[in-house]
Parts: C-alpha cells; sequence; structure tokens
C-alpha cells in the first residue's frame, strides 16, 4: 500500500511554501509519525509527518515551491527501505558485517592492501612524517563546499589529507594540494589560503515576507522613538534574593522578560492608546493585552503572542515565555501563536545592545526595546552611586499615539520597574492605599 504525504496548510490565505529540507533520503526505512522534512512559509515553519512506517519516496527537491495539496513524497508501507547507518553502525559493519571483506583484508588481499598503503601514503605526505597525526573524528564539525567534496572524491581524500584543524575547506584548497601533487610543502598550511569565494543564499519565504513588512513600516508609518532609562537594582535584589524558591515552587527560573511584560502591561491599562492599532480611518483599542515576545531563530526573528496577560502573574507569564520562545527556536510554533498581539517587547541586549530603535511590528502601533544592564555612576539624593542600568526605548506610531501617551507610558513602565511591588497595586503605592488616596 502506497500513501502519500501531502503539503499541510500553514495557515489562511497561505497558497504556497518551500521545502525548507529533507531529513531523510530517497528510499530510506522511515517510521510512523517521524519527522522527514520541513517545510517553510512566509510565516512559519511546519513539519512533514510519516503517517505510516516504510520506503519514502521524495518528490520534490529542497528549495522547490510547492502549493498546499501538493504531494510531497510518497511511503510504500508494504516495502522496506535502505537502513540509514549511524557512524556506530558503519563501525560494526566494518569490523564483522561483512565476511567476506573482512576475509579478503586478513587474506592480505593486493587490491586492498595497495589502495590503503596508497592512502597511507598520502597522509603521511599530506601531514608530515614527523606531525601529529590527527583523526578524521576530529573534523566532524569541519565544513565542506559541494564542489571541494566532490573533487575529493575524485581524488580519494578525506579531510585529514587536505588540512589540519578545523576550517571550512573551500575547492581552492583542494586545488592548491591538487597543484602540488598531494605533497604540500609543510605538513600543515602554515600560509592561509586566499580565497574569493562567494556564497549564494536564497531569501526563505518567512525572511521575504519580514523584510517586505519592515519596508512596509517605514513607508506606511509615522515612526517616532523615545527613550529612558531604569535602575534594575530592586529587581536583581529580588531574583537573587527568591530565585532558589521560585525554581523550586514552579520549576523555572526567574528572568527580567516576566517583570518586563508586566510593567507594559499594567502601563497598557494606563495608556491604552498605546495598545491601539489603526484599521483605514479607524482606531481600534482592544480591552485585553496580547504582548508578543520577539525570539530570534535560525529562520528569523519570530514574534509569538501570549494573550491576556492582563490576567497572569508573573510566574505564569515567565513559564508562558519559555514554552512559546522554545517551540519558535525548534519551528514548532503555529500560525495562531504567532497571529494577532497588541503590543510587542523586543530585548536587543542578549546580543549586547546598548542601545536601539525598535521598528514597529505591523499593525501594532507601538513596540519596546530593553536593551543590556551596565554599571553606571548615577546622582542619587546628592550623591553619585554605581547602579546596573537598562535603557528603554519605546517606538510608536504618531498617527495613533500622541506624545504625551508615549512618554507617559515609558515613564510609567520605568517607575513599575525600579519599584517591581508596586505592581501589586497598579497605578498607586502601598501607603496611597493605605491613606485612601
Amino acid at each position: 500500500m502506497t500513501i502519500e504525504i501531502k503539503i499541510p496548510s500553514p495557515g489562511e490565505s497561505i497558497t504556497e511554501v518551500e521545502l525548507a529540507s529533507w531529513f531523510v533520503e530517497n528510499g530510506e526505512q522511515v517510521e510512523k509519525d517521524q519527522e522527514v522534512g520541513e517545510i517553510e512559509s512566509e510565516k512559519a515553519t511546519l513539519p512533514l509527518i510519516a503517517e505510516k512506517g516504510g520506503k519514502i519516496e521524495l518528490l520534490a527537491e529542497v528549495g522547490d515551491t510547492l502549493k498546499v495539496g501538493d504531494v510531497a513524497c510518497k511511503i510504500d508501507t508494504s516495502a522496506e527501505g535502505n537502513k540509514k547507518e549511524t557512524p556506530g553502525d558503519q563501525e560494526t559493519n566494518g569490523a564483522d558485517g561483512n565476511k567476506e571483506d573482512a576475509e579478503k583484508k586478513q587474506g592480505g588481499g593486493e587490491k586492498t592492501q595497495d589502495r590503503e598503503e596508497k592512502q597511507e601514503d598520502k597522509k603521511k605526505q599530506l601531514t608530515g612524517s614527523g606531525s601529529k597525526q590527527t583523526s578524521a573524528a576530529e573534523y566532524t564539525q569541519a565544513k565542506t563546499t559541494p564542489v571541494a567534496r566532490k573533487m575529493m572524491e575524485e581524488e580519494g581524500w578525506n579531510i585529514d589529507d587536505i588540512i589540519n584543524g578545523l576550517r571550512k575547506i573551500s575547492s581552492a584548497d583542494v586545488q592548491a594540494v591538487k597543484e602540488r601533487g598531494g605533497t604540500p610543502a609543510t605538513g600543515t598550511f602554515s600560509k592561509k589560503e586566499v580565497s574569493r569565494e562567494q556564497q549564494r543564499t536564497g531569501m526563505s519565504q518567512l525572511r521575504k515576507k519580514i523584510s517586505e513588512r519592515l519596508v512596509a513600516v517605514n513607508n506606511e508609518t509615522a515612526m517616532l522613538t523615545t527613550f529612558n532609562e531604569a535602575d534594575m537594582s530592586e529587581i536583581m535584589a529580588l531574583r537573587k534574593k527568591y530565585q532558589d524558591r521560585f525554581v523550586e515552587k514552579h520549576g523555572i527560573k526567574l528572568g527580567f522578560m516576566s517583570f518586563f511584560t508586566k510593567a507594559v502591561t499594567m502601563a497598557l491599562q494606563q495608556f491604552p492608546n498605546v495598545n491601539s492599532f489603526l484599521d483605514e480611518n479607524e482606531i481600534v483599542t482592544p480591552a485585553y493585552c496580547d504582548v508578543g515576545i520577539a525570539v530570534q531563530t535560525d529562520k528569523g526573528l519570530m514574534v509569538p503572542i501570549i494573550r491576556n496577560t492582563e490576567t497572569l502573574g508573573l510566574a505564569e507569564i515567565e513559564q508562558q515565555i519559555m514554552e512559546i520562545a522554545g517551540r519558535a527556536r525548534k519551528n514548532r510554533i503555529s500560525m495562531d501563536e504567532l497571529s494577532g498581539g497588541t503590543f510587542t517587547i523586543t530585548n536587543g541586549g542578549i546580543f549586547g545592545s546598548m542601545l536601539s530603535t525598535p521598528i514597529l511590528n505591523p499593525p501594532q502601533s507601538a513596540i519596546l526595546g530593553m536593551h543590556n544592564i551596565i554599571d553606571r555612576p548615577v546622582a542619587l539624593n546628592g550623591k553619585v552611586e554605581i547602579r546596573p542600568m537598562m535603557y528603554i526605548a519605546l517606538s510608536y506610531d504618531h498617527r495613533v499615539i500622541d506624545g504625551r501617551d508615549s512618554v507617559g507610558f515609558l515613564k510609567t513602565v520605568k517607575e513599575f520597574i525600579e519599584n517591581p511591588t508596586s505592581m501589586l497595586f497598579g497605578p498607586q503605592d502601598q501607603e496611597k492605599v493605605l491613606l485612601d488616596l
């Protein structure tokens, strides 16, 4: 029986996807529920799952553009394919998996012996008779270009024969060794080879869409950025004091993002215009807060959404951030988790950014940028003290948000961050609650 694996729909309005990768080879044996490949759309990456076990036949190549519903591969459930060998399997097969080959080696077969001696001579010439031999196992992280790989196969060389060290092998490297007759002047490349090669990589559907959106933001919005700074002393002290107990109770570390998400949510409730977006000639202001958390992935920047943050505590926010960011990095995020959102937070500080002007995530009208924490001298009560400070930035669409709201919103976020316990009482502090003010 043969079954077809068709291209699934990544979401509404998406009709085409790109085949990002195959995890199996044509004719390989696959198991039920095994991930055999990935497709990539302008919004998300989805896996292709084998519905049954059997021999797989690949009908498309990586990079092909396919329509939703197209057949990507077939699985013959009545046949067995080639089992993919692991490095351990290869070692076993080489030792005792093929009795005939073993006997030939033990019997001193001339062809086998000559080939092995030739390869050994090349290794000695290339690495130097007095230099330390390096096993191929140490080069598991080395990369080669397709052209270089083909040339190496034609000459019967491996990575040991080309270079002693971890670096990318180019066709120029292989050609240089070939022109020397397989005998470099020294055991290793003492002089860095000059390369003029270029690598061209096609833009993925996701990155194309991101590019279009970024250009549209600059062309279609009146974007401004306002800045402030926050003293992180109180939050850092809280984390240090309660981190162990927090992990013990909730099973997750307490980070900075949950504090900022909570502070942003409470500030949005005070400044609802910042939570608004423009729909043609109308300004839409949701009564809820759906906060997007920007996550950098191998496929590009994704912004999964945490829904109704106004109903969540710090531990719940932290847990959801961990789960949703983890799925985004593994390209296992759903379209629903990327759709919507009323506000976005991006943290360039994890990459070392001191200050930036974050770009809006349309149709949202505002985005908060966090940055790295640096000890800086600040004036407090007439004295200079060293405090851990963070610059925070709010980019906003001036068509929807006025300067008063944008500056007031960012100042409120700053106040919540600098006095995190005040988030329990909203805009009022404990003394005002006590005095009924």
